[in-house]
C-alpha cells in the first residue's frame, strides 16, 4: 500500500493548517498567546506573495491584540480604507520605513528614530513619538515590503520611523535578514508598542511567543522536515532604493 511504502508523506499531506494563525497544525502556538491591552492601534499589511506560513509572524503578532489588523494585497486607496475605520489624521500614524536612511548614520543612539522624506532626524522626537497613535507594518521580504510602500501613495502622510535594535533578531539562521537592524514583524511590532507606550512587557510578551514559535519550529524540522523545511535564499532585491 501507498500509505505503508511513504508513511511520512501520508502524515505531512493530512496535516490541517490552523484557522487563526494559519499555520500547520504542528507548528501552532495559539494555546500559548496572552493577550495584550494596547493604546495604540496595529495596522499590518501583508503582500499577497509571502507565502513563508511556517516561519511568518504576521497574524502571530495580530492575535495578541484585540483590535489589531491584517491585511493581505498590494494597495489600498487610503490609510481608512486599509484600516476599516475612518482615520481623521494620518500623521499621527507611524509607517516602518524601509528606505535606505539608518539608526546607526544617525547622530542618536535611540532605538526608534522620526524621519522626514529626507531620510533626516525630525526634530522634537520625544513630542511626534507621544501623539502616535497607530503604526503600520509591512510584512513580506525586503522587495515585497518595498513594493508595498510604492504602491500606497497615501504612506507619505504618515510619520516615517525606523528602528534601531540594541540585538539581532530572533530568526538567526533560520532567516537571515539584509541588514542588521532588520527585525521580524513580531520583534518589530513588540519594539514600537514598548517603546511608544512605555510598556517594555508589550515587547516580552511578543518576544516570549517569537521564542516559542522559532523552538517549536526546531522541534518539528527535526521530527517532519518536510512540514519544516531549511528556509530558501531570502529575497533582497531592491532593498537599497529609498
Amino acid at each position: 500500500m501507498s500509505e505503508q511504502s511513504n508513511p511520512q508523506a501520508g502524515a505531512i499531506e493530512a496535516v490541517a493548517d490552523c484557522p487563526h494563525c494559519g499555520k500547520p497544525l504542528p507548528l501552532c502556538i495559539c494555546d500559548s498567546i496572552t493577550p495584550i491591552e494596547s493604546k495604540i492601534a496595529l495596522l499590518i499589511l501583508q503582500h499577497p506573495q509571502e507565502q513563508d506560513r511556517a516561519l511568518g509572524t504576521a497574524r502571530l503578532t495580530a492575535m495578541h491584540f484585540k483590535d489589531a489588523v491584517v491585511k493581505i494585497g498590494l494597495s489600498w486607496p487610503s490609510l481608512s480604507k486599509a484600516l476599516g475605520r475612518t482615520v481623521h489624521d494620518p500623521s499621527r500614524w507611524a509607517v516602518l520605513y524601509l528606505g535606505s536612511a539608518k539608526v546607526s548614520d544617525l547622530e542618536t543612539d535611540a532605538e526608534i528614530v522620526a524621519i522626514n522624506r529626507k531620510g533626516e532626524i525630525e526634530p522634537h522626537q520625544r513630542a511626534i513619538l507621544s501623539d502616535i497613535e497607530g503604526i503600520v507594518l509591512l510584512d513580506g521580504t525586503w522587495s515585497q515590503a518595498k513594493a508595498l510602500w510604492w504602491r500606497n501613495a497615501w504612506m507619505l502622510k504618515c510619520q516615517r520611523v525606523i528602528l534601531g535594535p540594541k540585538r539581532p533578531s530572533r530568526y538567526g539562521k533560520l532567516r537571515k535578514e539584509p541588514r542588521g537592524d532588520g527585525l521580524s514583524t513580531i520583534e518589530a511590532a513588540g519594539l514600537l508598542l514598548a517603546a511608544l507606550e512605555k510598556r517594555p512587557e508589550i515587547a516580552e510578551a511578543l518576544n516570549a511567543s517569537f521564542d516559542r514559535m522559532l523552538a517549536r519550529y526546531r522541534e518539528v524540522q527535526a521530527e517532519m522536515p518536510e512540514l519544516a523545511p531549511k528556509p530558501k535564499k531570502r529575497d533582497y532585491r531592491r532593498r537599497k532604493r529609498g
